[in-house]
């Protein structure tokens, strides 16, 4: 089935640009280009898109108004179009809490490699945004109450916890960072993001959080009550050495077309942490991260999948439970408390030392 899609986009460079790259595709086409917010208001109405481009700021209405008047009354999947600016960013960061599915900068280069790819990222970022189950964004102040210490919390020396994430995964990897306690484990995060975005993701984290979330730095130790995000740039591995854990930044090539790699993340903590790490895998298109999670649950890694019913995509994690992978699979609004009670059952007996 083909995919309806309407761009809206202040540029006339940009609305061109666009409606090329989706118009070369087999499964999409472009109904319609609209200049402005109130323009495309009317086209969604005549013209029933599966999805929607949206540039963040416009004349008349900005992106982020639009974008919180339409999820509110005719939810839809968007596609967030920024430039590179540090401000653009923090907007972008604010459209995804909106329930935007996904944010693609605009291209900085018009070399035919840059450009080829640039097509590819727009063209799998809209199909994955028609795969996906749109929900009415939750304020980042609402939720449950922070998973509970316990001793599970304090007790749990030398365990991490690592989370990896795609499609609808800011939201999700947001929903389970605010409800750890202070007290917990260290986190590494790997979401796939482009880079321009992923420091005003750690920022908009950490100022929701208990624990300190911040991108991860290479060489830097990993501490408890701290989350380690993956730059946009680079890899995240976790290394081990002696019975500390340090953060390793890498640029090599992208896996399963991705960098930073969810598998590449997950291999390195079955290699380094074994039975000591816990691997979280949320929402997402794709197969990234499933098989990294069953190299952890192999080496004894409990592991967590996102349930179907609350993914906004369910392809990672259907992926995991599909080769085995998945050690339990939960609802998101529960997958904090579930890392909490692993933690607290592992404690309950002989505390685990890094890569027992």
């Amino acid at each position: 089935m083909t995919i309806k899609v309407l761009v809206c986009d202040d540029s006339a460079a940009t609305r061109l640009l666009l409606r090329r790259i989706i118009d070369a595709q087999p499964d999409m086409r472009v109904v319609g280009v609209a200049a402005d917010a109130l323009i495309a208001r009317e086209m969604i109405k005549s013209l029933n898109p599966d999805v929607l481009t949206l540039d963040v700021e416009m004349p008349h209405m900005d992106g982020l108004d639009f974008l919180a008047r339409l999820m509110r009354l005719r939810p839809m999947p968007v596609v967030m179009i920024s430039a590179f600016t540090g401000k653009d960013s923090d907007a972008s960061i604010r459209a995804l809490e909106l329930g935007a599915v996904d944010v693609l900068g605009k291209p900085d280069s018009r070399s035919a490699g840059a450009l080829s790819a640039y097509a590819d990222e727009v063209c799998e970022k809209i199909r994955a945004a028609r795969a996906a189950h749109v929900h009415r964004p939750v304020p980042a102040a609402e939720g449950a109450p922070l998973a509970p210490a316990g001793p599970g919390a304090r007790a749990a020396q030398g365990r991490l916890i690592c989370i990896g994430a795609s499609t609808g995964g800011t939201e999700a990897i947001r929903e389970v960072l605010v409800r750890l306690p202070r007290q917990c484990p260290p986190v590494l995060i790997v979401q796939h993001m482009p880079e321009m975005f992923t420091g005003a993701f750690a920022r908009r984290l950490d100022s929701l959080s208990q624990i300190h979330v911040k991108e991860a730095e290479h060489g830097e130790r990993v501490e408890p009550g701290c989350a380690y995000l993956a730059p946009g740039h680079s890899h995240l591995l976790l290394k081990r050495h002696g019975l500390a854990y340090h953060c390793e930044l890498s640029g090599a090539d992208p896996v399963n077309r991705h960098r930073p790699s969810v598998d590449v993340l997950f291999h390195s903590a079955a290699a380094q942490a074994g039975g000591a790490a816990l691997g979280v895998l949320l929402t997402g298109m794709g197969k990234d991260g499933a098989q990294g999670l069953l190299a952890m649950h192999r080496s004894g890694a409990w592991t967590i999948a996102q349930d179907q019913a609350s993914c906004v995509v369910y392809g990672m994690p259907r992926e995991a439970a599909v080769i085995g992978a998945v050690s339990e699979v939960a609802p998101l609004t529960d997958v904090a408390q579930r890392i909490m009670a692993r933690l607290a059952v592992s404690a309950g007996g002989a505390v685990l030392k890094p890569g027992a």
